[in-house]
């Protein structure tokens, strides 16, 4: 067999992956093999413009060269130490994304699911240690409709069966409540032994959900009276992707943390992030709070192998540079303005979307049709053949998310795109 894969054709590469993969993933059938930018080539050479980022890890763009010649150089000297010994690095690192953020320290992990579970430990503990709960007791709120990952934990509070059937027992000591639901979080805050409320300031997994302007806010003014955490999972809302620095920044635009409007941000006691921290380029995440939530943690209480490594360190720094130097929040803030209005003319001409919701680049349209059919997905495929790729998420909604590095020109080739192929697209 000829195992040289650039010498193998897209067929060829999905019936390996079929024969020897697990079979967790569906991917659109499309096999790539460079990117740069907001575009990326298939193994035939053919140019698509990517609008899902790789889930939003590739904020910054394919390839961004500051951060690709981050990790290159930091390869060449150390790539390892563990977390027995310290390491020019992770210092440096330390200082800059906690002052970039403006909390007091951070723990370094790898993926979005690790921050996750590291955040629901941190939050235990310090109710345990710090608000006085009996030990295995406490609990934490969720909402209906979540999405933070596929481990064992998180999936006990899923409520979507294709990730959580057949995968028990599950792991206690979660309330679900309705998203958007500042009532419903009101009362669970009532019942005893609460230590937080875990919470999107979007819900992207479940078909970009956008709560009410005043919902986050809200939500952690309760908290606060209540002596429970306000934990924000911005894996995937983070890092300029919703028009400003963080989801939580509300309707702030700036992208720079020194500028944060105190009437739309709202501070978590646990910050949650992962994905773009590193511009897609490597396993980057992070939990970031105060000193009297992270001092908890004790020397072998938590911790990663990987997590806080000499390369992640630089490359995050790099991709949150980026973020910053080239002022993506505004853009995403920008440029999302503009593909909501075009979206919403689009619409006006066609039974075949219903609506389009979203913030920043951050976005979703919802197919006329029901989450078990395949029009959505037929339209992916559509699209894919008129050089734009997405994915279905939920059936009937999909979801657009591309690179922050694109331009306003290049926004417009992709509209008319999505436009050809809903026109075109057979009724």
């Amino acid at each position: 067999m000829n195992t040289t894969a650039e010498k193998l054709s897209s067929a060829e590469l999905v019936q390996l992956e079929d024969k020897y993969g697990a079979h967790n993933y569906h991917p659109l059938e499309v096999v790539l093999a460079r990117g740069e930018g907001v575009h990326v080539w298939d193994v035939e050479g053919k140019k698509y413009y990517d609008f899902l980022s790789a889930y939003s890890a590739v904020n910054q763009g394919h390839c961004h060269p500051k951060i690709v010649g981050a990790m290159i150089d930091q390869a060449k000297t150390l790539t390892l130490t563990s977390r027995a010994f310290y390491n020019d690095a992770l210092g440096p690192y330390e200082k800059f994304v906690t002052e970039y953020f403006g909390f007091d320290k951070v723990l370094p992990m790898n993926t979005g699911a690790e921050a996750v579970e590291t955040a629901i430990k941190l939050c235990r503990k310090w109710a345990y240690e710090k608000k006085g709960i009996s030990e295995n007791a406490a609990k934490i709120i969720v909402c209906s409709g979540n999405f933070h990952g596929r481990t064992t934990t998180i999936v006990s509070f899923s409520d979507d069966a294709n990730a959580k059937d057949n995968f028990g027992p599950f792991t206690p000591g979660f309330i679900r409540i309705p998203y958007n639901d500042t009532a419903a979080l009101e009362e669970a805050l009532k019942q005893d032994n609460v230590a937080g409320f875990l919470v999107e300031p979007i819900q992207g997994e479940a078909g970009v959900f956008v709560p009410d302007e005043e919902y986050l806010a809200k939500a952690k003014s309760l908290c606060a009276a209540a002596g429970a955490l306000f934990i924000a999972d911005e894996v995937q809302t983070g890092i300029a992707r919703t028009g400003s620095l963080l989801a939580v920044c509300g309707n702030c635009s700036c992208g720079n943390t020194c500028e944060k409007d105190p009437k739309s941000y709202v501070q978590p006691d646990i910050l949650i992030l992962g994905k773009a921290m590193s511009g897609g380029a490597y396993p980057v995440s992070a939990v970031l709070a105060n000193d009297e939530i992270m001092m908890v943690i004790k020397p072998g209480q938590h911790g990663s192998t990987f997590g806080g490594n000499p390369i992640a360190a630089k490359v995050a720094i790099a991709a949150l540079e980026v973020v910053r130097d080239e002022r993506l929040a505004e853009n995403a803030f920008r440029l999302g303005n503009i593909f909501r209005a075009e979206m919403n003319r689009i619409i006006a001409n066609t039974d075949l979307v219903l609506k389009v919701r979203g913030k920043g680049l951050l976005n979703a349209i919802i197919v006329n049709d029901t989450e078990e059919s395949e029009t959505a997905w037929n339209l992916c495929v559509a699209m894919k053949n008129n050089g734009l790729l997405a994915k279905p998420t939920h059936g009937n909604i999909i979801r657009f998310a591309p690179p922050l590095v694109m331009t306003e020109d290049q926004l417009m080739e992709c509209i008319a795109i999505i436009e050809k192929t809903i026109t075109e697209f057979p009724k």
